[in-house]
């Protein structure tokens, strides 16, 4: 029984094996192959999915910097343009200033020559007055006075003395 036992073991070795080989034979020929050309798909998609990531990644970088860039310019260009717009501010204030001490002086002025020219004429209106007023006093003086004719003469004597010494 060992015997056959034994022939039996060999025998059943002899197609397992040949079972084994048949079937690794028949695997390699129909599923192999495709197990294969889908693992093999699979890790190229893989690999092109992390190269579009990696090349996604650079370019977001790359758009960052820009970005970056970009943000700055338009920083510096705003920080110019409020710089400009203060200047011109400043500069608009100082002309206005200017303009207005400019008419300032000019009322200053004229009313500077008003006052002078009202002050002439009413020291001219003020000198007629004095004068009518010393004529109609003179007058009445010397209506008392002459009213009498011996004063009458003697006072053309004295007058008539005057104008003959100078």
């Amino acid at each position: 029984m060992e015997k056959l036992l034994s022939e039996f073991s060999i025998g059943l070795f002899f197609w397992q094996t040949v079972i084994f080989v048949l079937l690794i034979f028949l695997l390699k020929k129909f599923a192999w192959k495709p197990i294969l050309d889908a693992v093999n798909e699979r890790e190229e998609g893989i690999r092109s999915a992390l190269k579009s990531a990696e090349k996604a990644r650079e370019e977001m970088a790359s758009l960052q910097s820009e970005n970056e860039d970009t943000l700055k310019k338009a920083r510096l260009e705003r920080d110019g343009l409020l710089k400009e717009a203060r200047e011109i501010k400043q500069k608009l204030i100082e002309e206005a200033k200017n303009e207005a001490n400019k008419e300032a002086k000019k009322i200053i002025i004229q009313a500077q020559e008003t006052i002078e020219s009202e002050k002439n004429a009413a020291i001219v209106d003020l000198k007629n007055q004095v004068a009518n007023l010393s004529i109609e006093i003179a007058e009445k003086v010397l209506k008392e006075k002459l009213s009498e004719d011996k004063a009458q003469m003697n006072l053309v004597k004295e007058l008539v003395k005057d104008v003959t010494l100078k």
